[in-house]
């Protein structure tokens, strides 16, 4: 990493969730877990970290950000689904800086349970959907409920928004920045990687399962981790981002 720093205007709550998933997902960094940015200062209007030298992607950085991301899932001691940061009251934040929404940190015992009550029904009345196109969701939530698509993985500490833009790449290796860190289902994180496309997936999830092999069926639900992601977009921007949430949802129904 550079020596420079870059800062970010942001304030209040979002600030300090910011910094404490960041803080929380460094945690894991002595263990062998993926590279974390780091915080330099905050206050109450910004956030200043170290800046990351960006490098271009490589098989071989994937296969090692892979390892490091398995590590970093592993939770060590009791935890349960949904809930925050260790020491964060109340609930995070998802979506852009300039529009967040409300991420719901309520923990429950299961991880259909807290997909369907705490990331996809609370989008869904800002979403745009109506009618059969809100029902075919709300029957989704139905079968999470029931466990249909639940596995025997452990809850995880999730980066939260691993999209490809916020994985960065430097000549030391991958660098994590931006998280909305919480506890969930690893396949999640996988899934964001895929949505929009990440470098070298496939090293990265090679690299993975070396280290933390994926329950049986892990490709089918692909789609179905990213539904929340997919759905948040579809409250923000609108647009086709509705019809492919609905276009996925009606796959597990």
């Amino acid at each position: 990493m550079a020596s420079s720093t870059f800062t970010k205007h942001t304030s209040g709550r979002p600030a300090r969730w910011e910094v404490a998933g960041l803080r929380w997902l460094a945690d894991a960094v002595p263990a062998g877990g993926a590279s974390i940015v780091d915080v330099v200062s905050t206050d109450e209007s910004t956030l200043t970290e170290r800046r990351v030298e960006s490098s271009s992607p490589g098989p071989d950085a994937a296969t090692d950000f892979g390892r490091r991301l398995a590590t970093t899932h592993s939770l060590d001691g009791p935890a349960r689904w949904g809930q925050g940061p260790p020491g964060w009251d109340g609930p995070g934040y998802q979506g852009p800086n300039e529009h967040l929404l409300e991420l719901s940190l309520v923990a429950h015992d299961t991880w259909g349970e807290m997909y369907a009550d705490e990331r996809l029904m609370p989008l869904l009345p800002d979403s745009g959907l109506r009618g059969g196109d809100a029902s075919i969701v709300e029957k989704l939530c139905e079968r999470l409920r029931e466990g249909d698509f639940d596995t025997d993985d452990a809850p995880a500490r999730l980066h939260g928004d691993l999209w490809s833009g916020n994985v960065m790449w430097s000549p030391d290796g991958c660098v994590l920045i931006d998280p909305s860190a919480h506890v969930g289902h690893r396949e999640t994180d996988l899934a964001a990687l895929a949505l929009f496309g990440a470098p070298y997936l496939d090293r990265i999830l090679e690299g993975y399962q070396l280290t933390y092999p994926l329950a049986d069926g892990w490709r089918e639900r692909v789609p179905l981790h990213y539904l929340s992601m997919v759905l948040m977009h579809a409250v923000v921007f609108g647009g086709g981002y509705r019809g492919q949430v609905v276009e996925i949802a009606r796959r597990y129904v």
